[in-house]
């Protein structure tokens, strides 16, 4: 598994980067929420949103799929229609889904790759949102749009809307991979860029120094 090492085709820093100009309000969204994201390798995903304030549990698995095929094995195979995906459980009083679309397309991966992030290549690895209800949709077309035409992409947005249907967890070995394994060189080299790029500009909206607020 091998994830993109370079940033994402910016035009603007992500400190420039635009606010969702639609969003669900927090009284809207219910106590607890999710979001379900595909940006590549889910192990670079996953230790992105788990720093973020509000964000309450994040847990890596499948969807677009069906059940018989919900296994690493097999969707790797690139036969499937299931990408890696994210889980994001979480309080949307804290912060919104259009704030959790803002770092999936800012921070946690290049939308603009069309299947493929990086050197992994293949449907399993494309960017979507998957989609609970049509709030979602609608934010999400509509922030899509609102990056194109304010062109802080070198190319197109690709990311693709899909309804989910069913969100399959991942085995095990999978979840919290870069918390668990911090000294593995992939780690180092691929997912902790990613990290550190959310603490840079994202800083203020980090648990840690959230925390005291």
């Amino acid at each position: 598994m091998f994830c993109e090492i370079r940033g994402a085709g910016l035009k603007v820093s992500p400190k420039q980067f635009p606010d969702p100009a639609l969003d669900i309000p927090a009284a809207e969204a219910g106590h607890e929420a999710r979001a379900v994201l595909a940006a590549g390798c889910f192990w670079c995903v996953e230790a992105v949103f788990q720093e973020l304030d509000g964000v309450q549990a994040v847990v890596s698995g499948y969807a677009g799929g069906t059940a018989s095929t919900a296994d690493y094995r097999t969707v790797c195979g690139g036969a499937t229609n299931h990408a890696e995906v994210v889980e994001i459980r979480y309080d949307p009083a804290r912060i919104s889904y259009g704030q959790l679309l803002k770092v999936f397309f800012s921070v946690a991966h290049d939308p603009t790759q069309l299947n493929r992030q990086g050197n992994d290549r293949g449907r399993q690895y494309r960017s979507a949102i998957f989609y609970a209800n049509e709030r979602e949709r609608r934010v999400a077309a509509a922030y899509i749009k609102q990056l194109n035409e304010a062109g802080v992409f070198s190319g197109p947005i690709v990311t693709s809307l899909e309804p989910l249907e069913k969100f399959f967890e991942a085995e095990e070995y999978h979840q919290d991979y870069a918390d668990r394994n911090p000294g593995q060189p992939y780690i180092a080299a691929v997912a902790m860029p990613k990290v550190e790029k959310l603490r840079r500009y994202f800083g203020d909206q980090l648990k840690n120094q959230t925390a005291g607020k």
